[in-house]
């Protein structure tokens, strides 16, 4: 969602969560793929439809937008979404957890990934016109399955970082008032409120500054370049650094 996103407000699905009147819960079983769904019911469904799945070992869900600039645009839609994911992780995590993005899509808990975010849009949209519908998808691992948890220093778990009283569900509703509020900075700011967020949860550089721009790609100046170097977004997008395609979730 951003400026001019068109919400449909319906009855939720399940009295589980409990979320904002502007979104439409939509509950899976514990084997459905929650990404998938809403892409799968997204033309369908439209803005503010939010599926989750109830997982032991997993916080997942998705969101349908449906902005309204061009594509090469709308696409940094996803960095309000990491934004009020990280920011709903905070609420709920002991006192100075460091949190931190890894460009662009994955959640760091000290200092080890925890999951993050991804988007999709249709195949045939283009570019220089407003997509149907977005999804922006996210997973936390909340859980450490393996026989050694904290093998992998590069990986953790929620619940290896402390987060005792987690509750997937609570984390779902406090990403949702946290889209809003990234939503209305956006209408009342421009975009520069949204990136700021976003930025600063970057990893920070001595001398490094960082910017986002009208597409969505990251630009890095340092005071010993004058040119700055460009990150594109796209790629990165279809490049998941925090997800397992074969294990279907987060990488171990």
């Amino acid at each position: 969602m951003r400026p001019g996103s068109r919400i449909r407000a319906r009855m939720p699905f399940s009295s589980e969560l409990v979320l904002p009147p502007p979104f439409t819960l939509v509950t899976l079983r514990e084997v459905g793929d929650a990404f998938q769904h809403a892409i799968s019911i997204a033309a369908e469904s439209g803005a503010g439809t939010l599926v989750y799945v109830g997982r032991f070992d997993l916080a997942e869900f998705a969101v349908v937008l449906e902005p309204d600039e061009p594509l090469r645009q709308a696409r940094r839609s996803f960095y309000a979404g990491m934004s009020a994911l990280a920011d709903a992780l905070i609420a709920q995590a002991p006192p100075e957890t460091p949190l931190d993005i890894a460009w662009p899509d994955t959640i760091m808990i000290n200092h080890g990934a925890v999951g993050g975010g991804r988007l999709a849009w249709p195949l045939d949209a283009d570019e220089d016109k407003p997509p149907a519908w977005m999804v922006f998808g996210a997973m936390i691992r909340t859980v450490s399955m393996t026989d050694e948890p904290g093998l992998n220093p590069l990986t953790t778990a929620l619940e290896e970082e402390g987060f005792t009283d987690f509750a997937s569900a609570r984390l779902v509703e406090s990403f949702a008032r946290h889209l809003m509020l990234a939503v209305d900075r956006w209408q009342e700011r421009g975009f520069a409120a949204v990136a700021h967020d976003y930025l600063e949860r970057l990893p920070k550089g001595k001398g490094i500054r960082h910017a986002i721009d009208d597409t969505g790609d990251l630009l890095i100046r340092g005071t010993e370049r004058v040119d700055a170097e460009r990150k594109e977004l796209l790629p990165a997008l279809a490049a998941l650094a925090w997800f397992d395609p074969k294990a279907g979730g987060p990488r171990l």
